[in-house]
């Protein structure tokens, strides 16, 4: 039963990651990356075809083979999670702040000592 619902979940994260690459608030990157590891742990043939695929290829191997990201998928992560987390910066009162300042300090600190930068071509601006 565990099997079915790794697989349902990782279905369900690509499906909204495809749809991040059309839609720009969706991270197309952190779904495929979940989708990946929903499959690992439910089905080699689902995680074989999804490592195989051109989707995965574009905007996903590269983080998870070797921890890298260009500059403008960096840049456009950074904007994302960064917007996002504005939304509870403005609503929450109190320590619950202090807690999101705390995760803006580890997201940019990841990002930029954790995370390799490699060169970018003209496809990868476009994120």
């Amino acid at each position: 039963m565990k099997k079915y619902i790794y697989i349902f979940l990782g279905t369900l994260s690509l499906l909204i990651g495809i749809l991040g690459i059309f839609l720009p608030v969706l991270p197309t990157t952190p779904l495929l990356m979940l989708s990946c590891y929903l499959y690992s742990k439910s089905s080699t043939h689902f995680h074989n075809k999804l490592t195989s695929s051109k989707v995965y290829r574009k905007y996903a191997k590269d983080f998870v083979e070797h921890r890298q990201l260009s500059l403008g998928r960096k840049i456009f992560l950074l904007s994302f999670a960064s917007t996002m987390l504005l939304f509870p910066l403005f609503i929450l009162n109190g320590a619950w702040k202090l807690v999101i300042l705390g995760l803006y300090l580890y997201l940019y600190y990841y990002f930029i000592f954790k995370i390799k930068t490699i060169k970018h071509t003209l496809e990868d601006i476009s994120c």
